[in-house]
């Protein structure tokens, strides 16, 4: 008996700008962020919670886009490695027959463009892709709540690093 494949999922449209001088760049979109059309929507993530310990803003009663506007007047934008795949669940580890975005693209996207982190290690997997545009290349801990090893403290701290080099604290 065959089990019917995964469908095929579509990742997110890269949310960036003009400005974006550090593009973020996670694997693909969890299940609650897909549901939500959202970057890092699942709330035990700790992307959001990172950038506002080193951004320092009053969250209560922020939506998605007035958090999406806070982090591109800051200079950020996110996008995934992933333009789509096939995956049961959130799990990196069961993402399969994946695509690459196009990261040709980023010269038009981003003219001012002057870095690229990547938000953990599946993401990291394709810095060689990300390398050919010349700039520099971070691997930063994930945000993940599967990624239980490093501490709140640990992960901020290598992130704000990144930040600092850039001229984004």
């Amino acid at each position: 008996m065959s089990t019917l494949p995964n469908p095929v999922l579509t990742s997110l449209p890269p949310l960036v700008s003009a400005d974006t001088r550090l593009l973020i760049l996670g694997s693909f979109p969890g299940l609650a962020s897909l549901k939500a059309q959202q970057y890092y929507g699942h709330p035990q993530n700790q992307f959001w919670k990172i950038l506002q310990a080193i951004w320092p803003l009053d969250a209560m009663g922020m939506g998605y886009e007035a958090h999406s506007e806070w982090l591109l007047s800051k200079k950020l934008g996110l996008w995934d490695v992933y333009a789509s795949c096939e995956r049961e669940g959130s799990l990196d580890t069961s993402i399969r027959n994946a695509v690459l975005n196009n990261f040709t693209l980023l010269d038009k996207l981003c003219p001012r463009l002057e870095a690229i982190a990547h938000n953990g290690g599946e993401s990291f997997k394709h810095s060689r892709h990300t390398m050919q545009t010349g700039l520099p290349v971070y691997k930063l801990p994930s945000t993940s709540p599967a990624n239980a090893s490093w501490s709140f403290e640990r992960k901020l701290a290598a992130w704000r690093e990144v930040f600092e080099k850039h001229g984004l604290s």
